[in-house]
């Protein structure tokens, strides 16, 4: 499986950011997936998860300004922020697997908010 994210970039407090996921290899191994990240000097985080069954679960420090949506026709997963802010500031990795912790992992895409 191979996991490719996009959509990082620059963006002002308060702005909005969609970040994308595209999967591709043995797709029925990546069932669940979600989003995850790290700022520097601090621990990985999970963002935003979404459980095969439909189930999504969202950290509390973006609860309310983060939607997880997958599409299933383009093998995509989708991260759309908003009211962001500068604490939000982190690379932003996207994964997945038949269960947590996830065994597949991208490369990161890295999400900076100016103040």
């Amino acid at each position: 499986v191979i996991l490719v994210e996009s959509g990082g970039g620059l963006v002002q407090a308060g702005g909005s950011l969609r970040l994308s996921c595209a999967a591709s290899g043995s797709i029925r191994s990546v069932a669940s997936m979600g989003w995850y990240r790290r700022a520097p000097g601090k621990e990985r985080e999970v963002v935003a998860v979404m459980i095969s069954a439909g189930t999504t679960y969202y950290g509390n420090s973006v609860k309310g300004r983060v939607t997880i949506s997958r599409d299933n026709a383009k093998n995509t997963l989708y991260l759309q922020m908003d009211h962001l802010k500068p604490e939000d500031t982190a690379t932003y990795y996207c994964a997945g697997g038949r269960e947590i912790p996830f065994p597949h992992w991208g490369q990161g895409t890295q999400v900076t908010v100016s103040s």
